[in-house]
Formats: structure tokens, C-alpha cells, sequence
């Protein structure tokens, strides 16, 4: 009898022909009660079934007992869709942000990989719908990721970044009733040291030795990220016809870069001679750089082409640590050309900072000496 004044019946499991769980509610727009079903066929052993529906009629009871209605619009009861139903609506998704340019290429490809590897470690976790995507089971990815999966602290980082953006997606489309990353934080390292070193200039001679004789094509890549401090994403997108040869520079469009400002950078003689010597300028204009193999052509790759190559080939050849990334020939090359002498305002330019405090940043700690011109300075006072 309160059931029905409630205007609701109990959750009841079927195992029949069909594997469902069922109950009824009020729906205002007919003014009658409606059967609502949730199904659990795809759940293949019956035990299972079974425990599954029995959380689901709880969980269900609960609601029900607190007024929630699966008729009414403000509670959508799109928390019992699938999980894999979920994920491949994600994907989708992802798939038409990238067409329209809502993320970077780089971003889906990243978003994809960490989707990838939640859906394998979740496999086994019994979670068959979307609402069972909990704090519980964000904890537990985040430890597999950093303890089990043996990652550092910045790649336990990044993966909780993106959970916090697929949590808000979650969240939007009424999948989940609240935020299951809500109160989990970055762990941060201390906040003024990078994960990188830079490269000592034995270590430089050595990886241009063994590159100028198994790669050279990747070795024009370790000299415009040394020389000219582009970015890999904006390299992996870098086009012959961005390469001006008479006026030795290289053309950065807006839409590639991190500051979303077109720019120019020069390319010394160094970086041209070794393009010509590779034929680079046989190539149509609308080539990438950067295509397989690290050739010209028309494939675009990701800057993780880059990373890849680094990490499994020229770290493992020459026995580089851990800290050499391949960005860290970025800082290497701004802190030598400061070593050499190139004024800053220069090498501000070079880098894109946006000030000058930032390219001091890089200056080695044995330049930061007394300036000779104000030892013996004095005036009236």
C-alpha cells in the first residue's frame, strides 16, 4: 500500500528466456504506471546475474524509497547504461571534438591510450554499469597506475587529468549522479625542479655520432628541437613550405603553436645544409617534415613518434638515464647558447618565452657571477 502511494512496486529479478531486472513507477505524462526494464543478458554467467541483480534492486529500492522517479526528466536514469555502451560513446565523441578541431590530434590520441588502458585493467572488476564507475574504483586505477604499472608520478598525474575530464564528461550526460575524482589531487614533485636533465656535451657528441650513422633523419629532428626550440607537436605538424630558405627561417602558424601565436624562428646554416644533404626540398611543399621514418611525406605523425624513437631506440643504444628526454634537448640547446654568449633578449626570441625571467631560468648556475663592469663602480652619493 506506501508503495503505491508512493506510486512505485518493488524491483523483481527475471531469469528466464530474459535476464532483466523490472519494476514499475507513475509516469506523469500518461498518468499511469510504467514498466521499466534493465537488462543483464550480456552478462553471461547466471551467478553473476544473479549478484548483479541483486545490487541493482537495492540500489534501485534506495532510490525509489527517496522519491526518485525514472519518468521524470530531472533524474535521468542514464546511469544504468552499459559501460561499454558508455565508453564507445566516448570514443565517438572524441573522434568528432578532433574533426572539429575542439582537441589537438595529440590530445584524442592521449585520451584514447589512457581509455585503453582503464577499459583493460577494468575488465575483470565486475563493473558492467556506468554508475559503478565510483571514487572506489578511480582510487584503485590511480594505485595500478603508479605502484602495479610502475609509472612516475608525473604519468599518475596526467591519467588523473584526464579521469577529471571523463568524470565532467560522465557528469554532463547524467551517467554518473556525481564526480567520482572529487578530492583526488596531483601529487606534485618539488615545484622548481623538472622530470628532465639536460645533456652533457659528451652525451650530445655521442647521440650525434651514432645518428649521423644510423639516422640522420632523426638527427634533423634532435637539431631543430636543439637549435631552433620548436616544440615536437609543433614539428610533428611542420611542413616543407614552412621552411624559408632564402630568408633562413621557419614559419610557425598560430593554430600549431602552445602560445597560439604565428611566429618565425631562424634556421642556422647548420640545420639547412643537412636538409639540402636529405634531399628535404625534393619534396612537395605540402609534405610533412616529419612523416614515417622520420622522412618527408604525406603521413602526418604525432609528437609521440618522436618520444617513441627516443625512448626505445637511443636510450637503450646508448645507455642514456632516465632524466634525458627528448625535450631535454630543448633546454639543452637554450642553455648552451646562453654558455656561448648569445645575448638573452636573442635567445628569448629563439624560444618564444614570454619574458625574459623565464629565459633566465635556463642560465647555467657558473655564469651567475658578479658583472666585471660594476666591481669598482661609484658616483657622488
Amino acid at each position: 500500500m506506501i508503495n503505491q502511494l508512493k506510486g512505485w512496486t518493488p524491483p523483481v529479478f527475471h531469469q528466464a528466456s530474459e535476464c532483466y531486472v523490472s519494476f514499475t513507477a507513475f509516469c506523469p505524462t500518461t498518468g499511469k504506471m510504467k514498466l521499466k526494464k534493465i537488462m543483464l543478458g550480456r552478462i553471461k554467467s547466471k551467478r553473476m546475474q544473479k549478484e548483479m541483480a541483486r545490487q541493482i534492486m537495492q540500489r534501485l529500492t534506495e532510490k525509489l524509497l527517496d522519491g526518485w522517479n525514472p519518468w521524470i526528466e530531472a533524474e535521468n536514469p542514464a546511469e544504468y547504461t552499459t559501460w561499454d555502451e558508455v565508453c564507445m560513446k566516448y570514443e565517438e565523441w572524441l573522434a568528432k571534438m578532433a574533426k572539429e578541431n575542439g582537441y589537438r590530434l595529440e590530445t584524442v590520441a592521449s585520451y584514447m591510450s589512457y581509455l585503453k588502458i582503464l577499459k583493460d585493467w577494468i575488465a575483470d572488476k565486475n563493473v558492467h554499469y556506468i554508475y559503478q564507475f565510483d571514487r572506489r574504483i578511480v582510487g584503485k586505477f590511480l594505485d595500478y597506475v603508479f605502484v602495479e604499472r610502475n609509472n612516475t608520478l608525473q604519468t599518475r598525474n596526467n591519467y588523473l587529468a584526464w579521469l577529471k575530464t571523463f568524470a565532467k564528461y560522465l557528469v554532463m550526460r547524467s551517467y554518473v549522479p556525481k564526480n567520482p575524482t572529487e578530492g583526488f589531487q596531483a601529487i606534485m614533485r618539488n615545484a622548481h625542479n623538472k622530470n628532465r636533465d639536460t645533456i652533457s656535451e659528451r652525451d650530445l657528441t655521442r647521440l650525434r655520432e651514432y645518428l649521423e650513422m644510423h639516422n640522420k633523419h632523426f638527427l634533423l629532428a634532435t637539431y631543430i628541437l636543439y637549435y631552433t626550440f620548436l616544440r615536437p607537436h609543433e614539428m610533428s605538424l611542420l611542413k616543407i613550405e614552412d621552411i624559408k630558405i632564402k630568408k633562413q627561417v621557419i614559419c610557425v602558424h598560430g593554430k600549431n603553436a602552445k602560445n597560439h601565436n604565428d611566429a618565425v624562428v631562424t634556421l642556422p646554416k647548420k640545420i639547412l645544409l643537412l636538409m639540402i644533404e636529405l634531399g628535404v626540398f625534393n619534396h612537395p611543399g605540402s609534405d610533412y617534415l616529419f612523416s614515417r621514418g622520420f622522412m618527408p611525406g604525406r603521413e602526418y605523425r604525432s609528437e609521440k613518434y618522436f618520444r617513441d624513437y627516443w625512448q626505445r631506440v637511443l636510450r637503450k643504444e646508448l645507455d642514456f638515464p632516465e632524466r634525458y628526454k627528448f625535450y631535454s634537448l630543448k633546454d639543452t640547446g637554450i642553455t648552451n647558447m646562453l654558455r656561448r654568449h648569445i645575448d638573452t633578449v636573442s635567445v628569448r626570441d629563439q624560444a618564444r618565452h614570454s619574458s625574459i625571467d623565464i629565459t633566465n631560468i635556463y642560465v647555467p648556475h657558473d655564469m651567475k657571477r658578479a658583472n666585471a663592469e660594476l666591481k669598482d663602480y661609484e658616483d657622488d652619493f
